[in-house]
């Protein structure tokens, strides 16, 4: 039986991961992690997920309880999480990371980590998105630069980066194959005056607005036709079930960086 630490355990994804847990066979909740002051903190985690009591008490100490769980699974604030990574680093405890909008440092902080410690992290851990990114990537390599690629994503309102960090992903999985430089190559937002399309440029364009969970698209645009590659999730459970299919196939791995395409076999 795996046990599994989850921080953020109060909000949507930390509810989600905990119902899912509940009724798994494999794998136990023993762990739940919320920021110091948060109203969960001393609370039964099934007081606010409708679940059976495991006795699970919600803690803001992650190093008090690091020898209570195995995995650690993080979707909380680039803070947090590189906090989280210097206790599981030293203590020898594997990540999940589904964190995103980390700057350079703080991703370096995980690479380094990732040299004591297996690590998976990725932006999207719906099994459906990882293989869109795919997807993209072999349609970049067939259609060359004969097309105009934009990336459309819309969010909650409550999401706090943009352009998402899955859309970011999608754009670097067609710039690789057209052999584009992604900072150079991408565009965030559209000036009202255009002079005209630069077709060595990926263009993103980012939505905020009630509770959509998250949906993309990619578009190819060339003369004459279309092409679409678009994942709409419906609920956060599809990017909890890959966060745990993540979980298990980490728990065998040696030290070292991983992300959801070699969990799926896709590289």
């Amino acid at each position: 039986m795996l046990n599994i630490a989850i921080t953020g355990a109060g909000g949507r994804m930390g509810q989600t991961l905990t119902r899912l847990l509940a009724d798994s066979d494999e794998a136990k909740l023993t762990v739940a992690v919320e920021r110091r002051g948060s109203p969960h903190v001393g609370v039964d985690v099934a007081a606010f997920t409708a679940t059976e009591s495991n006795g699970v008490v919600v803690v803001d100490d992650i190093e008090s309880v690091v020898e209570q769980f195995d995995i650690l699974i993080d979707f909380s604030q680039p803070e947090a999480t590189v906090e989280n990574l210097s206790v599981c680093a030293r203590h020898g405890k594997a990540m999940v990371i589904g964190t995103t909008g980390m700057n350079a440092d703080q991703i370096s902080q995980v690479q380094t980590a990732s040299q004591k410690i297996p690590i998976c992290m990725a932006s999207n851990f719906a099994t459906g998105v990882n293989l869109c990114f795919k997807l993209a990537e072999m349609a970049a390599r067939a259609l060359g630069d004969e097309v105009d690629i934009e990336i459309s994503e819309t969010h909650h309102r409550h999401k706090k980066d943009a352009p998402s960090g899955t859309a970011l992903s999608l754009g670097k999985s067609v710039a690789s194959p057209l052999d584009l430089d992604f900072d150079a190559a991408a565009r965030f937002g559209m000036e009202r005056q255009v002079s005209g399309r630069d077709s060595k440029t990926i263009s993103f364009s980012s939505v905020r607005a009630g509770d959509v969970v998250g949906d993309h698209t990619v578009l190819f645009a060339a003369e004459g036709e279309r092409i679409e590659i678009t994942h709409k999730a419906s609920s956060r459970a599809a990017f909890a079930r890959g966060a745990l299919r993540a979980a298990h196939w980490l728990n065998a791995k040696t030290p070292g960086l991983y992300d959801m395409q070699d969990v799926l076999n896709l590289k």
